[in-house]
This record gives C-alpha cells, sequence and structure tokens, in this order.
C-alpha cells in the first residue's frame, strides 16, 4: 500500500513524490517530504473557554466569576468584557489589559467567548 500524500495547499489526496519532492497533480502545488511530516506532527494545542469554545488571538472574552487580583483592592467582576486577548503558553495562556487593572493574565477556564 502507497502513502498517501496530501496537499498542504489544496488538500488533494492524490499528491505523488517525484525526486526529492512531492507533487499535486490537482493544483501543482510542489513540497518536500520532510515539510509534510512536519505538518502531521505539528498540531498545536487549542486553548478553550469555558464552555469549549476554541479561543484565538484578538477574541473578545468575558470573566464568568469574580476573580482576586494581587495588590488590588477589588477584583475583577463577573461580567467584566476583555477585548483583543492575546494567547500564550502556560497556565495563565491569556494576555491582555482589562480597565481598571491594566496588564493582566488569565486562565481561559475563567473567560467565555463573547458574542
Amino acid at each position: 500500500m502507497e502513502k498517501e500524500y496530501k496537499c498542504p495547499e489544496c488538500s488533494s489526496p492524490y499528491g505523488y513524490p517525484q525526486g526529492m519532492l512531492i507533487i499535486c497533480p490537482e493544483c501543482g502545488h510542489e513540497w518536500s517530504e520532510k515539510e509534510d511530516s512536519l505538518e502531521e506532527g505539528d498540531a498545536e494545542p487549542q486553548i478553550k473557554d469555558a464552555n469549549g469554545n476554541v479561543l484565538n488571538d484578538g477574541d473578545d472574552v468575558t470573566v464568568i466569576k469574580d476573580l482576586p487580583v494581587k495588590g488590588a483592592p477589588k477584583p475583577i467582576k463577573a461580567g467584566t468584557k476583555v477585548k483583543n486577548i492575546k494567547l500564550k503558553d502556560g497556565d495563565h495562556n491569556i494576555d491582555c489589559k482589562i480597565k481598571g487593572f491594566g496588564a493582566m493574565a488569565l486562565k481561559s477556564e475563567f473567560v467565555k467567548k463573547a458574542n
């Protein structure tokens, strides 16, 4: 059974090897087998909110519970809308700015994607 080469451009399953390259007969795209193996194993983990929705950079989210902040006299209240988030690796996987608090790192489990 021959290996199936899926085209990264058009997703055609008919790619075939020619020399050191793999060629797609449908769109003409050429790529190396090294690139092909990187794409298969490099699925980035997705960051999800409290409801299981996938979050992306630039999304707006809403805080779902009061969050205490070290050094601040009051917590971030549930229902606070946070605009233009940036995702990162780690425990606190959302970087953002919250009005009245400034730059902050939040955990995705305490927010939901805003409509």
